[in-house]
């Protein structure tokens, strides 16, 4: 039973929380209308002020803090925007809109993410000033809608394919901010892999660049024991023309794997076991054979966990035309015969990684499963699936090429790669879709058939017509980053040309001429991806009326001391 000392206690206590609960909870601040948009807009136009300066081929660096290390360097227009986060809620729900846009385009296209800052922030801009003045924003929006579609049909219709490693090579060298070496690169690892081949970028170990091609399937997986190395020198485990057992298992019984080791001896063949795993007693057996007998033999684990692994072992099996060995399906290592062995003609195991090389498998099997793979790519929005299926799909297709960035400090040697980082993903959306006239002329000159576009009503003309004013902006903006007036040379421009007009001013060489022919390209699927997600979020931005954010939190002071604490008796 409590005494009245212990209730009394416990009263205060409660009616101490229930107040500090009541003083303190958290709540929100909310705005209205042009209020409401006019700060949202100043995050927009910070955000995109920092973002522009790095647009064009003169655009120029930002050096942006971090926690760890020295400041990084940084000319990649979605880093900059991820790096941006401002104190005020209102302004940095605006930027928080703007990150989306560059992190959506860069995710989709892997590049134009200055690009798709600055339309965003043109279109945002013009549509506050439009709403504010009494216009319909759903109507503004409408017309926006219209106007992007048009466009878009428009440039789709003029992008020229990317067949030749000479078009291949203008546009990394554009994507690349006009450097012609790590634009060769790129060229030489599409050349040499193909357009369905693995191309990574990645740290270099010299103060030069370099590319380094890898034939055949290699994955990141070596011997399981030293003791299986076959030149000590190289300190490599290597055959010729082995046979090769896929197991979805892990193996650890000697005896169910002897009866196929006896088969490969007599054929006088190597053997290489690829299984989840290889321990206890069939890794003992096989280490006591390979060093008491001289048997060829070598086992390592399966690359990649769960489904991804299984998913390997079958493309590795197709490749060298065998099977895998899957206790689902009835399969018994013991009852293993020659026939169901994948079979190359050179495999080279280091205690890293392993190549196989010239995998005999059947031809149209391996493309019907390159063909599957091609569809699952295409179906999935996974980011993280999308990598790994095309990771499978160039070991199989094509092969594995590494562009190592050299540098003679960590802070060049990042800057270096997110530059090749863009050029590679700018030049796989250009071998995909083709290409258009670069330099923001592409969407310059597109202004030409809005003229005929007519909105339903004078708002949605309105909307139209905010389009086309932001069309000209990143062309203006590469020009003025340039040193030169860009609405005077971008008015110019627009004077003389057509529509699918491919001449225009050079900002790099300070000249004009084609386009194609100066090998300043865009690819279009970046210029699509650009516009339209910088378009859709502007438009949202527009038609918002009210803003709600949270109430800075208060820091609950300390509670009143407890009663009778360091006073004895004091109840």
């Amino acid at each position: 039973m409590l005494s009245k000392v212990s209730r009394n206690f416990i009263g205060i206590s409660k009616r101490i929380n229930y107040n500090q609960n009541r003083l303190f909870s958290q709540g929100k601040d909310i705005r209205f209308g042009a209020d409401a948009r006019a700060s949202i807009l100043t995050g927009v136009n910070k955000i995109a002020d920092a973002v522009e300066t790095t647009l064009g081929p003169k655009g120029r660096n930002v050096a942006i803090e971090v926690s760890y290390g020295p400041p990084k360097i940084t000319k990649d227009g979605v880093t900059v925007a991820k790096n941006i986060e401002f104190e005020d809620k209102y302004e940095n729900l605006g930027a928080q809109l703007v990150r989306h846009v560059a992190s959506k385009t860069n995710d989709e296209a892997g590049d134009g993410t200055t690009t798709a800052t600055v339309l965003a922030r043109a279109i945002f801009g013009e549509g506050c000033k439009s709403v504010a003045a009494g216009l319909n924003p759903m109507d503004i929006k409408r017309g926006i809608d219209k106007a992007v579609s048009k466009v878009i049909t428009h440039l789709t219709k003029i992008a020229e394919p990317v067949d030749s490693t000479e078009s291949i090579l203008k546009v990394a060298t554009i994507a690349t901010n006009g450097d012609k070496i790590l634009g060769g690169l790129i060229a030489d690892a599409f050349a040499k892999v193909g357009k369905d081949g693995v191309i990574s970028v990645q740290d270099g170990k010299s103060f030069d660049d370099s590319l380094e091609v890898v034939e055949g399937m290699k994955f990141d997986r070596g011997y399981l024991s030293p003791f299986f190395i076959t030149d000590q020198k190289k300190q490599i485990t290597e055959y010729e023309n082995p046979l090769i057992l896929f197991c979805e298992k892990k193996i650890s019984s000697g005896q169910s794997i002897l009866p196929l080791v006896e088969q490969c001896h007599r054929s006088d063949r190597p053997l290489i076991i690829i299984a989840e795993d290889v321990d206890g007693e069939a890794l003992s057996a096989l280490l006591l054979n390979r060093i008491r007998l001289g048997l060829k033999v070598c086992a390592l684990k399966a690359p990649g966990f769960g489904d991804n692994r299984k998913n390997n072992l079958r493309d590795m099996a197709i490749l060298s035309g065998g099977q895998v060995i899957c206790e689902d399906l009835g399969h018994k290592i013991e009852e293993t015969q020659l026939s169901d062995l994948g079979t190359c003609g050179k495999i080279t195991i280091t205690k890293d990684d392993t190549i196989i090389l010239n995998g005999k498998g059947d031809k149209s099997q391996i493309e019907d499963r390159i063909n599957q793979i091609r569809a699952q790519v295409s179906g999935t929005d996974s980011s993280y699936e999308k990598e790994k299926l095309e990771e499978r799909l160039g070991k199989l297709a094509g092969g594995v090429a590494v562009i190592r960035v050299g540098g003679s400090s960590e802070v060049e040697v990042n800057e270096k790669k997110d530059r090749m980082t863009d050029a590679l993903n700018a030049t796989k959306a250009a071998v995909s879709s083709g290409v258009v006239p670069g330099g923001g002329i592409a969407l310059l000159y597109a202004t030409k058939v809005l003229d005929d576009v007519n909105g339903d009503n004078p708002d949605q003309q309105v909307g139209i017509n905010i389009i086309k004013r932001a069309l000209k902006v990143p062309s203006t903006r590469i020009i003025s980053n340039a040193g030169k007036e860009g609405a005077v040379i971008s008015g110019k421009m627009l004077e003389t040309s057509k529509a699918d007009s491919r001449d225009g001013y050079d900002a790099a060489t300070d000249s004009w001429g084609d386009f194609f022919d100066l090998g300043v390209i865009d690819p279009v699927k970046v210029i699509l991806t650009a516009l339209q997600d910088s378009a859709s979020v502007a438009s949202l931005m527009t038609t918002t009326e009210v803003v709600i954010t949270d109430l800075p939190k208060k820091d609950a002071p300390g509670g009143p001391p407890m009663a009778g604490m360091g006073n004895p008796g004091g109840f």
